[in-house]
């Protein structure tokens, strides 16, 4: 069972920048795509990016697109989220989680082992 640990998030005007971090346990972390949620208040949560095990792929959600990057590095079991131009409507709680399977379209349902999110608040 791998365990997720997100940081990184904050208040930042609009126009800022955040890069959030998502540490994992275990040692399988290399053979896993990961992605990215979030969850804005009264909202379902909703994909943002993943990648593929070996950083190879990436996937955006079309609102993120040109603004936001995700990377990882295999060696500190950590993905990462770089978040440029951030607007008011990037308000959420960011979640990492492992995905099993990678799908033309990603679901939620293709991912687990949920971390316990970090806060990103974006103003005006």
């Amino acid at each position: 069972q791998v365990q997720l640990v997100e940081s990184g998030g904050g208040l930042v005007q609009a126009g800022g920048s955040l890069r959030l971090s998502c540490a994992a346990s275990g040692r399988t972390f290399n053979t896993y795509t990961m992605g990215w949620f979030r969850q804005a208040p009264g909202k379902e949560r909703e994909f943002v990016a993943r990648i593929s095990a070996n950083g190879g792929l990436a996937d955006y959600t079309d609102s993120v697109k040109g603004r936001f990057a995700i990377s990882r590095d295999n060696v500190k079991n950590t993905v990462y989220l770089q978040m440029n131009s951030l607007k008011p409507e990037d308000t959420a709680v960011y979640y990492c989680a492992v995905g099993y399977r990678w799908d033309t379209r990603p679901k939620l349902s293709d991912f687990g082992s949920w971390g316990q999110g970090t806060q990103v608040t974006v103003s005006s």
